[in-house]
């Protein structure tokens, strides 16, 4: 993500002096649109951070760039650093990016006979059903790459029609005919019976060894047989260009002193070898976001509440997560880029509000802000690198609350007169001054960020009040009080790493592993020793992975999940459980689940069990969080400036501070302004702020409804 950065200077260090780094640390990379972020926690918990500039068309050389430049601050050589990292995990929107732009792998599909459009028939759904104008985007495999075989799994898992080896032969011939460079095979029921699939795999590794296969019971054995489809064409769609560059990656940094392996983040927040990653590359599709939630767990332990909502801005977009009872939300169910994937992913809700969303004029003359973005070039008009729309970044340089020059060591240099110049050109057809455009134009972002933690809380049956707002990407704190306040929130909690936010929770994720297993079965007509044999075969699978990674038993943890519906309900919902099995728990679990999202139950209904999950999680040990000792001082601002506030609807003489030189225990009120390395906070007026023990900020209201 692209990041707006308050002060010069791509390297945060500790207030004053630093002390020393104490070995073995961890090393999180995150790869954003304009920086490469890099964050060490070493083993006493202390925490350095790094920026450099992404390398677009060549990630790899981004992040072993952020080493070399992290390394040369610290007073190492590359190789010094490298060698003593017990952990080096990498977070990156590659596969995200491949999709995106339309340039995975040229693929081919392996269907059964009489299936070969389920892709485009997709589940005859629209995402908007009242939308009947918009086309369909694009499948990922072209008909004329769909081959079909002879063969038939019937309804019970039971082999109805043999597979046709001769039919089978002659539809691989044809798919190498035309070039593809991967393969996805996906067979009618075959999440019942995969006999089939591997057979069709083994044929095709015989007569084809060089392509890339990518068999649906491999990567989504789920009910659904587009769901299953379309996951697995997007898992063969990236590998080809994921796997590699992840390969070469971790080659590089073991070749450059880093003793252990490249660990990367998977789209549910937990991490993995790239040995692992190689044999379901779709698991990454939310590599980057998803990284959050480490760092939300983390600081769950200072904020003193499991109950979150995090607010991630960076440059083009705004991620939103909802934390209850210190547990983060999953779903199975992504679209991305149109397509409709079934992975295990943190439930991360997205809207196109960053610092480059530009502002813009409708033809009802009404001012607009998104969903176009200005990327990171041109970027904003205030970079100076040619861009001429208004952005959200360049109203807050209008309006005080970001100071001008140059940022991030130098990387960017922020131009007030550019940046008046191109909120004015939107502000006279509205016939408005540049100032009240430029309010305009951040509280209609607000407005669009405060609707999308809505979506996650209020839609899905959760009071905000309940919550803590935790601000997170360069922009977050710039947003986090206005929209905190307007819902009722309890307050806001900004880590001062808020602009290296992913690459800090990736220090901070421990291994995680997700396993689902269609079982259709009537709730209450199952017995305890049915569940134990089912779970049995996927608590093996966890316990094997892990402790392949090392993991000892005491450090391991598996938990069970059901999908459960009533009977006639197409979607099913999860219900976690402990080991022992309880039908009784479960019914009470998954009604409170049904009676908070869709506000009914039907008692005494009959509920179904979909599938039986398992989260097996490898508990990392967590570096402590070293408090400070209060200093009563007060706090001084390093300078007076005139800033738009909110609430008296005009410019006031506002303190900025620094950041840097704020200690725990102090206090100030808004109006006001931190100045951060990676962020900057916007206090509205009586807001009050304490920077806590572990030198992170804690915002209260004047008022707070109760909840």
């Amino acid at each position: 993500m692209q990041e707006i950065l308050p002060n010069p200077g791509p390297l945060q260090a500790a207030p004053l002096k630093a002390p020393p780094l104490k070995a073995p640390w961890r090393i999180g990379v995150d790869i954003g649109g304009t920086f490469t972020d890099l964050v060490l926690v070493d083993a006493a918990g202390a925490v350095r951070t790094a920026k450099s500039p992404s390398v677009p068309a060549d990630p790899a050389a981004g992040v072993m760039q952020a080493v070399a430049l992290a390394a040369a601050q610290l007073g190492l050589d590359r190789a010094e650093l490298l060698s003593q990292c017990e952990l080096f995990i990498h977070g990156s929107t590659i596969a995200t990016n491949t999709m995106l732009e339309g340039r995975g792998a040229k693929l081919g599909l392996l269907a059964t006979e009489g299936f070969r459009d389920t892709l485009e028939i997709r589940r005859g759904l629209r995402d908007d059903p009242f939308d009947h104008r918009a086309p369909w985007p694009e499948v990922l495999v072209p008909r004329s790459r769909r081959s079909t075989v002879a063969e038939r799994i019937d309804r019970d898992g039971a082999v109805e029609r043999p597979l046709a080896p001769a039919a089978l032969d002659a539809a691989i011939e044809e798919l190498r005919g035309k070039g593809c460079a991967a393969v996805a095979i996906c067979l009618l029921n075959s999440f019942l019976n995969d006999t089939h699939e591997q057979a069709c795999e083994a044929r095709i590794r015989a007569l084809w060894p060089e392509v890339w296969i990518s068999r649906s019971t491999a990567v989504a054995p789920v009910i659904g047989e587009y769901a299953r489809s379309a996951t697995t064409a997007a898992d063969a769609y990236v590998g080809p260009l994921v796997v590699p560059y992840l390969q070469a990656l971790d080659a590089e940094l073991r070749a450059s002193g880093l003793p252990g392996r490249l660990s990367l983040v998977q789209s549910n927040g937990g991490i993995l070898s790239v040995a692992q990653v190689a044999a379901r590359p779709i698991s990454l599709v939310l590599s980057g976001p998803a990284a959050g939630v480490g760092a939300l767990k983390y600081l769950r332990r200072a904020i003193g509440s499991g109950d979150l909502i995090c607010i991630e801005i960076g440059g083009t977009s705004c991620d939103v997560t909802l934390m209850q009872d210190g547990t983060v939300a999953m779903t199975d169910g992504l679209s991305v880029a149109g397509q409709h994937l079934s992975v295990p992913s943190v439930e991360i809700h997205t809207v196109g509000a960053g610092g480059g969303t530009i502002a813009h004029c409708d033809a009802g003359g009404m001012l607009q802000v998104g969903p176009r973005g200005a990327g990171a070039r041109p970027g904003p008009a205030c970079y100076g690198l040619g861009g001429e729309a208004a952005t959200v970044t360049d109203a807050q340089l209008v309006l005080g609350r970001l100071r001008s020059g140059r940022y991030a060591g130098g990387l960017i240099d922020l131009d007030p007169d550019l940046a008046r110049a191109a909120v004015d050109r939107l502000a006279r057809p509205l016939g408005i001054d540049t100032i009240a455009a430029a309010a305009g134009i951040v509280r209609l972002m607000e407005q669009k960020v405060r609707h999308a933690v809505e979506q996650v809380s209020i839609e899905r049956g959760y009071d905000p009040r309940r919550f803590t707002v935790v601000a997170g990407g360069g922009a977050g704190a710039m947003h986090a009080a206005a929209v905190a306040r307007a819902l009722g929130c309890r307050g806001v909690y900004v880590p001062r790493l808020a602009g290296l936010f992913c690459a800090f929770g990736m220090c901070h994720a421990d291994m995680r592993h997700d396993f689902q297993r269609t079982w259709l079965r009537d709730l209450d007509r199952v017995s305890a020793a049915e569940v134990d044999a089912a779970f049995a075969g996927l608590e093996a699978q966890g316990r094997a992975l892990l402790d392949a990674d090392g993991l000892p038993p005491e450090r391991i943890r598996l938990q069970r999940a059901f999908g459960l519906r009533y009977q006639g309900q197409q979607w099913a919902l999860p219900v976690e459980t402990g080991a022992a099995f309880a039908a009784a728990g479960l019914r009470a679990g998954f009604e409170a689940a049904h009676e908070r999202l869709y506000g009914h139950v039907q008692p005494d209904g009959r509920i179904e069990i979909v599938d039986l999950r398992l989260a097996a999680t490898g508990l990392m040990p967590k570096p402590e969080m070293p408090a400070a000792e209060p200093d009563d001082a007060a706090p001084q601002p390093a300078e007076i400036r005139e800033v738009y506030v909110a609430e008296a609807g005009g410019l006031q003489s506002v303190p900025v501070f620094d950041g840097a030189a704020l200690r725990c225990g102090q206090r100030l009120a808004g109006p006001a302004l931190i100045e951060e390395t990676s962020t900057t906070l916007v206090l509205g007026a009586g807001d009050r702020l304490e920077v806590d023990p572990f030198g992170n900020y804690a915002i209260r209201f004047p008022e707070v409804p109760s909840a």
